[in-house]
């Protein structure tokens, strides 16, 4: 039986913690929580930078430690030596595009690298286990179909999206069979500063500050709902607080638009001349491209969360971030491709 009280841990490990949605978490958490000590494990994949990590390299409750979740010794070692209590699981590759290159890299570091960290978990008595998951693994959603709530069946249409939902079945698996005290969420589109340019928001813009049209996946009729990152790092710092063992939350936000909008929103504030229509350019769709997703969020709103930050004020947040932040990643030029393949992930299985 679960305490009323909320969760305080003490010793967090987040991996991914040098990538997009991680790195805010991270600093939201060792900022607001001094007493807290925060362990960043990361594997510096092409997407990760620890220049997004800048603000909270030098405080003393931050620790980073260079590492891949595919490694067992090395998991269980830095489970053991920080004294770990919580984990929020964030590791993963995560684009699309990529996995319709590549689909084993996303086997091995989505499926096998979970796998890894739960059993590493189970054999050191972690107390709250928190896996980030997507809801990609919902499958697509009509226009007119209404927003699907956690217990809806999984119906992933893409690879990125199956190993998602296998990882969770994995999960569950220990949830069920060793009582792993974990919780699962699934999120909407996130947008904001420290997201690699290989993503719709930051692409459209290095594109367009690059004088380059913004490339457009079939028809750009595919809407999608975008959450601002600031506002999910609170989500997250919620749950871990006080949410229930055991539960499944989405994050879900209100923004839904088109990518054909996406677009018109980064030209207007680039406020570059012309006519937006005169500088997009429509490309061959993905191999499947899910119409929509769509979400229900009331279970996370009931907890106490809900999005503050407007789509238009969040754009206008990421568009000034990225044109003073051009240097954030080396050699990024290929994400900006039509249709960027990942050539270097990790692969190989297991570490022993």
């Amino acid at each position: 039986m679960e305490s009323s009280e909320d969760y305080v841990p003490k010793n967090i490990l987040i991996t991914g913690g040098a990538g997009f949605i991680a790195s805010h978490v991270v600093i939201l958490l060792a900022k607001k929580y001094p007493n807290y000590k925060i362990v960043n494990m990361d594997c510096l994949d092409y997407c990760a930078s620890l220049k997004n990590l800048d603000e909270v390299k030098d405080l003393p409750n931050y620790r980073f430690v260079e590492g891949n979740i595919l490694s067992s010794s090395f998991v269980s070692y830095v489970l053991k030596t920080e004294e770990i209590d919580t984990v929020l699981h964030f590791a993963a590759q995560s684009h699309v595009d990529n996995s319709f290159g590549n689909s084993l890299a996303f086997t091995y570091n989505n499926v096998v690298g979970t796998h890894v960290l739960l059993e590493a978990c189970r054999m050191h008595g972690i107390k709250r286990f928190i896996h980030v998951s997507t809801d990609e693994v919902y499958g697509e959603q009509r226009e007119d179909q209404e927003n699907v709530q956690e217990d809806a069946l999984l119906n992933p249409t893409n690879p990125y999206a199956a190993t998602k939902a296998a990882a969770e079945f994995i999960v569950k698996g220990y949830q069920h069979s060793y009582h792993l005290p974990v919780i699962v969420t699934r999120s909407n589109n996130v947008y904001g500063p420290h997201q690699y340019p290989e993503k719709v928001v930051p692409k459209f813009i290095n594109l367009v500050e690059r004088d380059r049209p913004m490339t457009i996946h079939g028809t750009g009729k595919n809407l999608r709902t975008f959450l601002y990152v600031k506002d999910v790092a609170k989500a997250f710092d919620l749950i871990l607080h006080k949410g229930k063992t055991f539960e499944l939350y989405n994050i879900a936000g209100k923004s839904e638009v088109s990518v054909c909008d996406v677009a018109k929103e980064v030209w207007k504030l680039m406020k570059k001349e012309g006519k937006v229509e005169d500088h997009m350019v429509f490309v061959r769709d993905r191999e499947f491209n899910d119409f929509r997703y769509a979400i229900n969020g009331e279970k996370l709103e009931k907890l106490g969360w809900k999005a503050t930050t407007t789509f238009e004020e969040g754009m206008k947040e990421t568009v000034a971030w990225y044109l003073s932040h051009p240097n954030q990643w080396e050699n990024y030029e290929a994400a900006l491709d039509a249709h960027p393949t990942l050539v270097n992930a990790y692969v190989n299985p297991i570490v022993l």
